[in-house]
């Protein structure tokens, strides 16, 4: 079963970026990230979403 990802390659690399730890994805691809590190880009795109919905308000 393949799973296809909810956020777009870019965003994550723009999140990977802000959370420093892009040379670990272009070093070791995605699979090579902590888990601390995934959960981390969760909230923080969870943080991001929030903070556009309440600009819309």
């Amino acid at each position: 079963m393949s799973r296809r990802g909810v956020m777009s390659e870019s965003f994550k690399v723009e999140l990977a970026k802000e959370l420093g730890f892009y040379e670990v994805v272009q070093r070791d691809g995605w699979g090579g990230i902590k888990a601390s590190d995934a959960g981390n880009m969760v909230k923080r795109s969870i943080q991001i979403a929030q903070e556009q919905l309440v600009q819309k308000s």
